[in-house]
């Protein structure tokens, strides 16, 4: 079974989300998603607009999802990959490089995001409204 994991605060839900967790879930048999939690969003500065466990029952209602497993911290990702027996790491490409230190231990894919949408688009959006 080859196994593919894929980090995020998938706040806002949006379609770019289910563009990235389809195409993450197509490179594998099994997608485990590491749902950043309430607490690791204070340190990276992000607040969402939905709490963790919100969150967490919209990925799991999703079926290309198999897994959600908390993100606590920056320094999980390489615990994650050995302890779930991953075989490949799945981030958007405007992270590109920034995971090549993963690679001794799976595959580093950096997809392709959706152009024209984003979480903070539409808080942008929402804003001016």
């Amino acid at each position: 079974m080859k196994k593919v994991i894929t980090y995020g605060t998938f706040d806002m839900l949006h379609y770019g989300h289910i563009n990235l967790l389809r195409r993450a879930r197509a490179l594998g048999d099994y997608l485990i998603v590491a749902l950043s939690s309430d607490s690791f969003n204070a340190i990276k500065n992000k607040q969402s607009f939905f709490h963790y466990e919100h969150r967490r029952q919209m990925l799991e209602s999703i079926r290309y999802v198999d897994l959600i497993i908390p993100e606590n911290d920056w320094e999980q990702k390489r615990e994650d990959i050995i302890k779930h027996n991953v075989n490949i790491f799945v981030m958007g490409n405007d992270r590109e490089g920034k995971f090549d230190f993963l690679k001794d231990i799976c595959e580093v894919v950096y997809q392709e995001r959706t152009p024209e949408i984003s979480t903070t688009r539409i808080k942008n959006h929402l804003k001016i409204r």
